[in-house]
């Protein structure tokens, strides 16, 4: 489960590098990058703390998708299905 987990947060991180080449927009209109740049330093961070501890912070990751859902564009869930990924690929916490 590790080497999955690992390889669902490499994917939502290059996800964002492909959405950073877009030039990706958030719902308002207004540029993504800097929510982007954030995603990207949050998950590369609990990309770390995840795969030491074998789990996703739950707390973290429904902050997160939340956050996520507020700018980003209603029709692109490329991003959310991206976290989607890492929580199915998370052991559960115990």
């Amino acid at each position: 489960m590790p080497h999955e987990l690992e390889t669902a947060f490499d994917a939502a991180l290059a996800q964002i590098e492909r959405l950073l080449a877009t030039e990706m927009k958030t719902m308002d209109g207004t540029p993504a990058l800097p929510h982007l740049e954030k995603l990207e330093k949050e998950l590369k961070r609990e990309r770390v703390d995840a795969l030491g501890r074998g789990s996703v912070d739950r707390e973290w990751f429904q902050k997160t998708v939340r956050w996520l859902v507020e700018w980003v564009p209603e029709d692109d869930v490329t991003l959310v299905a991206a976290l989607g990924r890492i929580v199915r690929a998370a052991p559960p916490a115990v």
